[in-house]
């Protein structure tokens, strides 16, 4: 291959060749991403947290704002979704999530039971989560993409084990070591300080001549799985999907009797899947744009802590076989020697690893926001943007998605105001007299918005009746990109909305600005709130899209 060059080890780079700032930015960024870290983290925190200086923290926050990774203040700072970005060029470069997603959602309906998929985390002899389908019961499955456990105490990991040579056994002894109680795996009930020793091998060695592997309460009382691994070519484990049940529902004997036949007879299927080649990126990774940026701050933006983020992103690229030195410059727009000391870096903090002469991402990416990023829903995605809307035009703003023939509210940044629009989050109204309805229909394919009535309930002396003239309406909202209605809900109220999309392109919901009716005219209110309109949209779609590939809405 033209663009192969020898990967360095980590053993080579001495003081002079780690990236300092690299270092301290994925400091800060563990610290955020911590399982029992509050949503907003002061500045000060951090510094306690960290131990870096108030001077180092305070520059890595604005570089990582100024990259939208985190949202900062100056006093307190927020993970932001674009984060996902990182963790997600992970779940992109191993293919698991793509290739075994449809797979899982079909076990998991067919066994109405939570069905999960894991990767080895060598670095610490655990267990990390890459996809999840969970039923929805009162007592659930709460794991997310990118938590972390111990390998002794889950299915999968004794699947991993069974294939650890010597050294990797000597690492995982002196995990527990360190570790006896598993504080280190935040998410996993405290052990209790039982110590299963050669019982973890010996569950290892079974699950390696048995294929298969069993969860009897170990990670909590009243869990229980029951997990295969899926291979390579190569016959090497690649990942392990899970069926988790409880106890209230299965002992682990009968959800063995209940799953593992199936389990086994689609694991060629999933083999095969794994194998499939994959897909050309959907888009290019984003260049390094620190020099503008480095301009525009100042000292306060660390310009070798973004170029080392790009170069950990640009690996999503990967399809298989890892990136040469050369394809990872070229992809972030990097000299060959600034990519090759991030890399460097980034493999000493153990987030990527030289696979011959390529490099590729190693799971503990996912530890950079990735597990309390993928449980945030739509409301909490929006409103830092909605709250930004707000500022910007003074009239309050609104987000909705479709039900049925209605649509719901679902976050609302209301203004201050003597006369005001009052609307709470979870107000319905009818879809086909208001702004967000009619975008919201458009988004959908004639076949299928909902049916309505020969003749439509007028709410206002203004509101459309007739489902021809709603129709043709409804098209030329999809034709513009946006739907103004005025006084069709209520006399004196007006609305814009325009559709916010999905990580697939699909209009998954709506945001509007309402204002009354006697403040200028309909063309006014277009032109002076539509381009800020269009900008949140956006926004909150980019970080819909950031987290795609991890959730569904």
């Amino acid at each position: 291959m033209p663009n192969a060059e020898p990967a360095e080890s980590a053993e080579s780079v001495g003081s002079a060749d780690a990236v300092g700032p690299l270092e301290r930015g994925l400091t800060v960024l563990r610290a955020l991403s911590a399982p029992g870290a509050d949503d907003r983290t002061r500045h000060s925190d951090l510094v306690r947290e960290t131990g870096l200086a108030r001077s180092t923290v305070d520059r890595v926050v604005s570089t990582l704002d100024r990259l939208g990774l985190a949202r900062s203040d100056g006093r307190e700072v927020a993970l932001a979704p674009r984060l996902m970005e990182l963790p997600g060029a992970y779940l992109m470069a191993c293919g698991i999530p793509a290739a075994l997603g449809p797979a899982a959602e079909r076990l998991a309906d067919e066994f109405d039971e939570s069905v999960s998929v894991a990767v080895p985390d060598d670095g610490v002899a655990g267990v990390r989560f890459v996809l999840q389908t969970t039923r929805r019961r009162t007592m659930s499955l709460a794991f997310r993409i990118g938590d972390l456990l111990p390998a002794e105490r889950c299915a999968p990991g004794a699947l991993f084990a069974a294939r650890w040579d010597a050294e990797g056994w000597r690492g995982w002894r002196a995990r527990r070591e360190r570790d006896p109680l598993g504080a280190g795996f935040a998410v996993a009930p405290p052990a209790g300080g039982v110590r299963d020793g050669g019982g973890f091998e010996e569950r290892a060695a079974r699950a390696g001549a048995d294929g298969w592997a069993g969860d009897d309460q170990l990670i909590e009382p009243g869990l229980v799985a029951v997990a295969v691994p899926v291979r390579d070519g190569a016959g090497r484990t690649v990942c392990a999907v899970s069926v988790v049940s409880h106890t209230s529902r299965h002992t682990l004997e009968s959800l063995r009797k209940r799953v593992l036949p199936r389990l086994r007879a689609v694991q060629g299927e999933l083999e095969a899947a794994l194998a499939a080649p994959r897909p050309a990126p959907g888009a290019a990774p984003v260049r390094d744009t620190s020099l503008e940026a480095k301009r525009e701050l100042g000292p306060g933006f660390l310009q070798s802590l973004a170029r080392g983020l790009a170069v950990l992103g640009s690996l999503g690229a990967d399809r298989g076989d890892g990136m040469a030195l050369t394809a990872v410059a070229e992809a972030t727009g990097l000299a060959r020697a600034t990519a090759r000391r991030s890399l460097l870096t980034l493999e000493q903090l153990g987030y990527v690893a030289p696979d011959g002469r390529r490099w590729r991402l190693l799971p503990r990416v996912l530890e950079l926001g990735c597990a309390r990023l993928s449980g945030l829903g739509l409301a909490e995605i929006a409103r830092p943007h909605l709250v930004a809307l707000v500022r910007r035009v003074h009239e309050s703003a609104s987000l909705a998605v479709l039900d049925g023939a209605d649509i719901r509210y679902v976050a609302r940044v209301p203004t201050v105001r003597i006369m005001s629009v009052n609307i709470t989050v979870g107000t319905r109204f009818p879809a086909y007299a208001t702004s967000m309805g009619r975008v919201l229909l458009a988004g959908l394919a004639r076949d299928e918005r909902p049916a309505l009535p020969e003749v439509l309930p007028a709410l206002t002396r203004r509101t459309v009746t007739s489902p021809l003239a709603l129709d043709r309406i409804v098209e030329r909202a999809a034709a513009d990109g946006f739907a103004l209605v005025d006084e069709e809900l209520e006399e004196g109220l007006r609305s814009l909305a325009v559709p916010v999309r999905g990580a697939d392109g699909r209009v998954v919901a709506a945001v509007n600005v309402a204002r009354h009716a006697g403040n200028g005219t309909p063309d006014e209110m277009r032109d002076a709130l539509l381009p800020a309109l269009r900008e949140a949209a956006e926004l909150i779609g980019a970080d819909l899209r950031a987290l795609g590939g991890t959730r569904s809405l």
